[in-house]
């Protein structure tokens, strides 16, 4: 789902760059209000690490599009939602510079698709769903931010001109519904394998 350089028109990336830019200062203001900043900056390192790694590898599919997966719906529903975007900024930062994953120029719009709009839906549709059930909660979730950042992104291009509307949802829309029942089963087993470890991890404030 990494946007690459050249793909989207110059200011329309430096629209979405500014506009990610100010979201994530907005968010970086809250977080840094809590009390428990060092415990939430060690755990966001690690899950800074985990998600550039965990997003780097590809994996084949019966569609045949490599597959990757997003990770941040985990970040999200461990840390919260201005977290998770802040996560995303720094892992697609990273793997911009050091990997060539994506890109310099669109990181902006890249973090405003996979990081703030997905975090967002994420936390909002878990929400609606943890008091009926948490595992029904948990997937809907990580499924409903992923298929929010297709469509966030199918969007996005349609307004760059680059295919039209009708190639993108026959192409992005089933390959990244798959990904998102994948990635919302393995984010319930994770996220269950560490409730059950007893870790206070889960207990941290989500902001």
């Amino acid at each position: 789902m990494h946007i690459p350089d050249g793909l989207i028109p110059f200011e329309q990336a430096m629209a979405y760059l500014i506009v990610s830019l100010i979201i994530l200062g907005i968010f970086f203001y809250f977080t840094s209000k809590k009390t428990d900043m060092e415990k939430r900056l060690v755990i966001t390192g690690v899950l800074t690490a985990i998600t550039v790694v965990a997003t780097s590898f590809t994996i084949p599919s019966p569609m045949g599009i490599p597959m990757h997966f997003f990770i941040i719906p985990l970040v999200v529903l461990i840390l919260g939602p201005c977290n998770a975007s802040l996560v995303s900024f720094l892992a697609l930062l990273v793997q911009a510079l050091v990997i060539g994953e994506g890109g310099i120029t669109t990181l902006g719009v890249n973090v405003l698709d996979m990081g703030i709009i997905l975090s967002a839906v994420v936390y909002f549709v878990h929400s609606l769903f943890s008091n009926i059930n948490e595992r029904l909660a948990i997937f809907l979730s990580t499924l409903c931010g992923i298929l929010a950042a297709t469509l966030a992104q199918i969007i996005i291009l349609v307004l760059a001109n680059t295919t039209s509307l009708e190639v993108l949802l026959g192409s992005l829309l089933p390959y990244y519904l798959m990904v998102g029942i994948i990635e919302a089963i393995l984010t319930v087993v994770i996220l269950e394998f560490i409730s059950r470890m007893n870790s206070n991890i889960l207990d941290i404030e989500k902001v």
